[in-house]
């Protein structure tokens, strides 16, 4: 196996793009074996397909890169656009934009998410889709450090593979064709998908959709197999135990068994008998059998590799109907799932019933993905009134066409119950043994139970006749084709359909603009007879413009008014759009051929965009020598307009490229490269963060227009390590950011392209981090600007910085770790923070730039060795907190991770009551400077009494989590807590012992009252102090009991971790004790009580050592 290189660690760096101030999180420490993070707000790394490590905090912002090794030259990009903060490496940008590579990979706002985060906490998840044989690429890709196979998707040509972190840039290098990736994938390689999460998304509506009719015809199912790829069925429910004839797990949790609840209730819709409430909740074809795939986790959410290979499972066993009630979000390329719908249903004639999705609410262009494919029969949802639900997702397609096909009942429907599942436990079994939901997800399943009952009446039919007898049959309603299909399915309707419409939907496509010379345009509607008599049908259209309301009369017309289909035969009649009649409303016009007669009806659904406001333009780039550019990437941001929303990436490597906008505004942004396989050439950022598009143009990206970008700090010898150029620009609904991650500004060139933004919305930053032994710039500069700066020079004098001595603490050996230094300037959106790894304890001097109003915040990392990424484990970790301005040759001392550790209680840190629930948020392990924190701990346990009595335990520290829910009555409560850390983490206070009590009754939020006393002894950096020498430590206390409200504070000392204890004296403040003795440690333990009668015990175990 080919073995990944260590991580570049020498370097950590971190800048924040948001919108509006921002001030970076504190870190959540990496987690080795035994030991676990006491949490402070989170931080988590994202790792790149390209191993690249971005950090985000907990608001979703970016603030931190931490390079591969070997990567440390290339240029990354970071873009915050439409709410999700993109970071792509140069030599990824390309393929992306050729639809190689999943964009998904980079999105770090998606990839932050929970669920996410936790699919790829093993490595990361991806599907290699290969184009023919491609032997030596399937052989490159598992030989890729230690990448498995976790799946062979035959059907798509693709392997599910799960590559280490660590190896991430092995499996680039596997994948892409040069070693800095290029612009091409390797040979063999046709596209590299994110493996994503998707998550799972009858008395009345059984009838409703008139099934009850078709079983008194004779049909129920019976002989047609129905597979549930779901969260697993219960096959113990009476409903069901004779319905499951196979099942198989394709989830990461242990077994088939349904322990959420979606899958059951699905399974219970479309086939359930009802025994179990007498026939009541019978399923839509009670005579179907059920192949049981589970493809969702007991958490509700799966892999995509899951997912299809449960497809491929369904189709071998014989499926005749999947039904997939669950999805996630669409994208404008084919992505691994709708393909393979596409395929299956094309090549083995199995109809897939999909859910639309439930994110209705958030407008139009909302259906999910796969029922975004093309084959799919996409189900939305309705209530027993018919009436379309809001959730309910609604097209069209990204692509353009007609989506949902259908619509169920979907809204408050009972079916089985798991018993115990997460559903069950969340809605109540009402009546025992069943459960009423709502959602796309339960509308599916109604739909694939009617498919089910048509290939029983039809076993010959594929998956397109199957579709075209639903849709056709279907009622519609009040809606348009993009809210609801054809209409609501009628299974009596349709096991009495002869004719089915063939395809089922007709699209025109795009007509562009203008459209006062549009031409009509005519296709065909086809219908197929499939029985033994001649059918004539009756035609009639009804047409929709883009607002719901009637169309222009003559904007869709019929060829003819009548039509015979004969007997095993086909017909067609002619459809025509008339664009022209649109009057000046653009967008999707949508309309409904009926045809009726020989006792049926057929719905036709019909769509054609006649194309808003739109202009060719020709974009032309020149590279720094005057020739067409071959190495380019170009991105364009619609941010008003018909623009709005909009993003485009064009290129072609003539260095001309011709595209169509929408007329609006945007964002243009392109960078040309001098030779993207020699990072170190540099690239020209020609900026335009104000383009209008309102006529036919030629646009041209000249790089000789960019002039360099030149900073220097007074030291010579100081290094560039990083460069963080970036401006922000105001948009309609808030603000876009644009930046690089730079080794330097070396070749570096910048130029503002077309007209100046006076609406002081304008923000540009430079910032900058030079480094030398013990020592460090960090500098910004910038502000609100009318124009980007077109080349940039800045010479910084030792004069305009302040200097900030740091100590940096350690009580154990081995140590490693990093000062950051954040900086703020006014206006700004963005957070800079580089750092450099060193041995602790030491001490690093930081020279800050102070113009401009900077202001700036001190977070310190203590590391513990190395993860299997190779990058740096964090066991601690302080910060500064507030943002501070500095004087301009002013020298500063700031010291961390030095004893004495304990609780520190806080203007918004201590214990509070919130309804029903307490809880802390409260760091045990503050430094002796009072800078809050965490640290990696090995145990704890935290109690809450109530009136004396235990209302529970459980291992959460007091950092926000392990509420305990009590009564709302007024009692005495007592909380204690105890956390314990090894001493390869920290040998001071290695254990925290605390107790609060207190009265308290149900409040909306208020904060209890709880104290604590701080230790303020004179150590050095490793959290020792001269042996056996008598000393005064002041001492502190803090919250409830502090200042005139103490009554009472007795301090003990214990040189043996607590066996024995000595009371000491207070006074003034302070107390007399004696150091321990060489390589011992002394412990502390107060009891305090404040004026109304709360009390407070704090004990610190080994607080410091004598040496």
């Amino acid at each position: 196996m080919k073995r990944a290189c260590a991580a570049t660690i020498a370097t950590a760096a971190a800048v924040a793009l948001a919108a509006g101030m921002t001030s970076p999180a504190s870190a959540e420490p990496e987690r080795t074996a035994g030991d676990q993070a006491v949490q402070t707000t989170p931080k988590h790394r994202v790792t790149l397909i390209t191993g690249d490590r971005v950090v985000v905090d907990a608001k979703g912002r970016v603030i931190g890169l931490e390079r591969a090794k070997g990567r440390e030259g290339i240029p990354v990009q970071i873009r915050k656009a439409d709410g999700h903060t993109l970071v792509v490496p140069a030599d990824a940008a390309r393929l992306i934009a050729d639809g190689r590579l999943d964009q998904r990979l980079f999105d770090v706002t998606e990839l932050n998410k929970s669920a996410n985060r936790k699919a790829q906490k093993q490595g990361l998840k991806l599907i290699v889709g290969y184009s023919g044989t491609a032997a030596a690429a399937k052989a490159d890709v598992r030989e890729a450090g230690d990448t498995k196979v976790r799946r062979t998707l035959k059907s798509l040509n693709a392997d599910a593979v799960l590559t280490p972190k660590g190896d991430a840039p092995d499996l680039w290098a596997a994948v892409t064709d040069t070693p800095s990736g290029g612009a091409k994938t390797a040979s063999g390689i046709a596209h590299v998908w994110l493996d994503g999460v998707r998550k799972a998304s009858l008395d009345k509506s059984v009838p409703q959709i008139g099934a009850d009719k078709a079983w008194a015809a004779g049909y129920n199912g019976k002989g047609v197999k129905i597979a549930v790829l779901d969260t697993g069925v219960d096959a113990t429910h009476p409903d069901l135990k004779e319905q499951v004839v196979g099942e198989k797990n394709f989830s990461t949790s242990p077994d088939a068994t349904d322990k959420y609840g979606h899958g059951t209730h699905v399974a219970s819709i479309a086939a359930g008998t009802g025994a179990k409430s007498a026939g009541k909740y019978k399923g839509v074809a009670p005579g179907a059998k059920l192949l049981n795939g589970k493809v969702l986790g007991d958490d509700g959410s799966g892999d995509d590799s899951g997912i299809l290979a449960g497809m491929e499972w369904a189709v071998e066993q014989g499926a005749d109907v999947v039904n997939l009630s669950l999805g996630g979000g669409d994208t404008p390329d084919i992505d691994p799932l709708e393909a393979q719908v596409n395929k299956l249903s094309k090549e083995k004639g199995v109809l897939f019933a999909i859910a639309a999705g439930n994110d209705g609410d958030f407008g139009e262009q909302t259906i999910g993905s796969p029922g975004s494919a093309e084959a799919a029969l996409t189900v939305g949802a309705v209530d027993d009134t018919d009436k379309l639900a809001s959730f309910s997702s609604t097209g069209p397609g990204l692509d353009g066409q007609i989506k949902p096909d259908v619509t169920a009942p979907g809204v408050d429907t009972t079916a089985a119950s798991a018993p115990g599942s997460v559903i069950a436990q969340e809605v109540g079994e009402k009546p025992p043994g069943y459960v009423s939901i709502s959602g796309t997800s339960m509308a599916t399943p109604h739909v694939a139970g009617a498919a089910a009952i048509l290939k029983q009446q039809h076993p010959d039919w594929t998956y397109t006749q199957l579709k075209g007898a639903l849709t056709g049959s279907a009622k519609g309603g009040k809606y348009t084709p993009f809210q609801q299909g054809s209409g609501r399915i009628q299974v009596d309707k349709a096991i009495k359909q002869t004719v089915v419409a063939d395809p089922t939907s007709v699209s025109f496509g795009l007509q562009q603009w203008p459209h006062t010379d549009d031409k009509p345009v005519t296709d065909k509607v086809t219908y197929k007879n499939l029985g033994k008599t001649d059918v004539t049908l009756t035609l009639a259209v009804t047409a929709t413009d883009p607002k719901g309301q009637a169309a222009p009369a003559g904007f869709f017309t019929l060829g003819t008014k009548t039509l015979t289909v004969p007997a095993g035969g086909s017909a067609s009649a002619d459809l025509t759009v008339n664009t022209k009649q649109g009057g000046t409303l653009d967008g999707a016009y949508s309309a409904y051929v009926t045809a009726t007669g020989g006792g049926q009806s057929v719905r036709t659904a019909a769509t054609v965009q006649r194309e808003v406001e739109s202009y060719d333009v020709t974009l032309k780039f020149i590279d720094r020598d005057g020739n067409p550019a071959k190495y380019y990437n170009a991105e364009l941001d619609g941010v008003t307009g018909l623009a709005q929303g909009k993003w485009y990436s064009p290129y072609d490597e003539s260095g001309t490229v011709k595209v169509r906008f929408p007329k609006g505004g945007y964002i243009f942004n392109s960078a040309v490269h001098v030779d993207p396989d020699d990072p170190a050439k540099g690239f020209d950022w020609v900026t335009q963060p104000k383009l209008s598009i309102t006529k036919k143009a030629t646009i041209t990206v000249d790089a000789r227009t960019a002039k360099p970008v030149d900073i220097t700090v007074p030291d010579a010898a100081a290094k560039s390590e990083v460069a963080t150029p970036l401006y922000t620009v105001g948009v309609p609904d808030g603000s876009n950011s644009y930046g690089w991650w730079l080794d330097s500004y070396a070749n570096f060139r910048t130029a503002h392209a077309g007209p100046q933004i006076t609406d002081g919305s304008l923000y540009q930053q430079w910032g900058g981090h030079w480094v030398k032994p013990a020592e460090e710039y960090d500098t910004l500069a910038g502000g609100k600007v009318k124009q980007l700066a077109t080349g940039y020079t800045k010479r910084y004098k030792a004069s305009e910085l302040a200097t900030v001595k740091t100590g940096l603490g350690a009580s154990s050996s081995g140590k490693k770790g990093v000062i950051y230094a954040w900086g703020e300037l006014p206006g700004s959106t963005s957070t800079f923070a580089p750092g450099v790894q060193q041995k602790l304890p030491g001490t690093r001097t930081l020279r800050l730039s102070t113009a401009g109003g900077a202001k700036w915040k001190l977070d310190f990392e203590q590391h513990g060795g190395v993860d299997e990424s190779g990058f740096p484990i964090v066991d601690a970790f302080y910060t500064l907190g507030t943002p501070q301005t500095l004087k301009a040759g002013k020298s500063y001392g700031k010291t961390f991770n030095t004893a004495v550790f304990g609780p520190r209680v806080g203007s918004s840190l201590g214990i509070y009551r919130e309804g029903n629930g307490i809880y802390g948020y409260l760091p045990v392990f503050t430094d002796g400077k009072t800078h809050s924190g965490s640290s990696l701990y090995s145990s704890v346990t935290t109690t809450l009494y109530r009136n004396g009595a235990k209302v529970g335990s459980n291992s959460d520290p007091l950092e926000g989590a392990g509420i305990f829910t009590v009564p709302a009555g007024d009692a005495a409560y007592k909380l204690t807590t105890s956390v314990k850390r090894s001493v390869k983490v920290a040998a001071a206070s290695t254990r925290v012992d605390a107790s609060w009590t207190f009265r308290s009754k149900k409040a909306d939020l208020a904060k209890l009252p709880a104290s604590s006393i701080r230790f303020d002894a004179a150590v050095g950096l490793d959290s020792r102090a001269p042996a056996d020498k008598k000393v005064s430590v002041p001492v502190t206390v803090q919250g409830s009991a502090a200042g005139s409200n103490l009554k009472s504070l007795s301090v003990y000392v214990s040189y043996d971790y607590g066996q024995t204890w000595k009371k000491v004296t207070v006074k003034n403040g302070k107390i007399a004790v004696t150091n321990p003795a060489k390589g011992k440690g002394i412990s502390f333990h107060a009891k305090i009580a404040d004026k109304k009668g709360n009390k407070s015990t704090i004990s610190l175990y080994n607080a410091y050592y004598g040496k």
